[in-house]
């Protein structure tokens, strides 16, 4: 079956969703305690050991064949407008989301601060911080880095609800 990247990761979403169910429900289950004199038997969860085992190694098998389809298919699709594969897109987001956040806080500072505290405490020396750098400069830099993100964000989104791989469950 055709899946794309975003069905795929809502798949991969689910199978690890009924993974960590089955988990849980094993731990409460597969052992339990009764008070003495009390019936065993009305208090034993329903537990079947070969049977959960099965699903469990099923789940797994198909995390991993999905897993890898999804690698294969971000090492190999490219991104328009980009000339890199998606999964070089899923270091550079990060790494202009980086770059912006630094830059907004260069971009905010002013010219001259005065520093209120040294080493913890007041002090009646003034001291001022100045700006090593062209605030302009920073300022336009800024604006590139956060519109080359938003398009890299929006380029990856398209590859990933547009374009599909095959993946047999």
């Amino acid at each position: 079956m055709k899946y794309t990247s975003a069905q795929a990761n809502k798949l991969l979403k689910k199978l690890n969703d009924e993974y960590s169910a089955l988990l849980d429900k094993e731990q409460r289950s597969r052992d339990f305690r009764a008070a003495m004199g009390e019936d065993i038997e009305s208090v034993r969860p329903a537990y079947d050991y070969a049977k959960t085992q099965a699903r469990l190694e099923e789940l797994e098998g198909a995390l991993r064949r999905l897993k890898h389809a999804i690698n294969r298919f971000n090492t190999t699709q490219v991104v328009d407008g980009f000339g890199i594969t998606i999964d070089e897109m899923l270091v550079y987001i990060p790494q202009l989301t980086k770059r912006k956040s630094k830059l907004l806080e260069m971009k905010s500072r002013l010219p001259k601060e005065r520093v209120e505290e040294q080493y913890g405490r007041q002090s009646n020396i003034i001291d001022y911080t100045y700006t090593n750098y062209d605030l302009a400069a920073v300022e336009a830099d800024y604006e590139k880095t956060s519109d080359e993100l938003s398009r890299a964000q929006l380029a990856l989104d398209t590859v990933n609800q547009r374009d599909s791989f095959e993946f047999c469950e």
